[in-house]
């Protein structure tokens, strides 16, 4: 009776072991899987940043979870990076605001979204290199009042908006007299409101400055002699990280590879194969 018992206690104790060995090996796939990707959040909404199309063409990328697909100048850079990392590219769309707390709860990985290093943002996660750098540009109406704008201050009392917790809309205060409207969530939004009449103009960076003018005939980007005062960090492009992730040394070393000839290649590309969105 105590030798059955014995064999019986030997069965149960192999099974336990053959279980625990299977709920090991299962997670250990689980983990290996989850470190294989390299997802990246953004808006996919910023032309010719980044942008959604509904289909691959111009080498776009699906956007998980979504039968669309994302396209543009940070979606070229995510891929070298997750090609330098070794890792699958995963697109993770957005909403602006909602960025720095996807990175930061873990959902993931990096931001790559045309994002300015800001001390401010400096302040909740960390930046790699700049992979763009940029100036600032008043996108009107093409043939209106304010087409032929050389200065910042020819927008006295023009409506003037930009895009919600960005520079952007903090700039438009350098503007003497100038009617600062309320703050909006991406740049459609803005386009919208600048073809209907609501504002006069939106604060953005020269490459959707170009693009919301080649997309629409009734955009004029205007340049400045007399410009916005900014930081370097103000009008450069970065890819976010959370706060101490060694991602960031790793991100460096692919971005060092990318010559200044090539990024300009890359923007000239996107700007041309951009959605003919209004």
């Amino acid at each position: 009776m105590k030798k059955k018992l014995s064999v019986l206690l030997t069965a149960v104790l192999c099974i336990a072991a053959l279980g625990i060995t299977g709920c090991g090996t299962s997670k250990t796939k689980e983990t290996s899987s989850k470190e294989e990707t390299f997802k990246v959040g953004l808006e996919a909404g910023y032309a010719p940043f980044n942008w959604t199309q509904m289909d691959d063409s111009n080498g776009g990328v699906q956007i998980d979870g979504s039968a669309e697909y994302a396209g543009g100048y940070d979606i070229e850079i995510a891929k070298k990076i997750a090609q330098g990392l070794g890792k699958k590219l995963v697109i993770v769309k957005t909403e602006w605001d909602g960025l720095v707390p996807a990175l930061t709860s873990g959902k993931i990985d990096a931001i790559i979204a045309g994002m300015s290093p800001t001390a401010e943002r400096k302040q909740t996660i960390d930046f790699s290199d700049n992979y763009y750098k940029s100036n600032l540009v008043m996108v009107v109406k093409n043939g209106g009042k304010y087409d032929g704008a050389t200065s910042i201050q020819d927008f006295k009392g023009a409506k003037i908006t930009a895009q919600l917790n960005t520079f952007h809309y903090t700039v438009i205060d350098q503007i003497q007299g100038v009617s600062k409207q309320p703050a909006m969530d991406n740049f459609p939004a803005m386009r919208v409101a600048l073809e209907s009449g609501m504002i006069d103009g939106y604060v953005s960076e020269r490459p959707e400055g170009v693009s919301a003018e080649t997309a629409n005939n009734n955009f004029k980007m205007v340049e400045f002699k007399t410009g916005f005062k900014t930081s370097d960090d103000d009008t450069a492009i970065a890819v976010g990280v959370v706060k101490g992730s060694d991602l960031t040394t790793k991100i460096n070393e692919v971005l060092s590879g990318i010559s200044e000839d090539e990024r300009t290649k890359i923007m000239d590309t996107a700007i041309k194969n951009q959605p003919a969105a209004k």
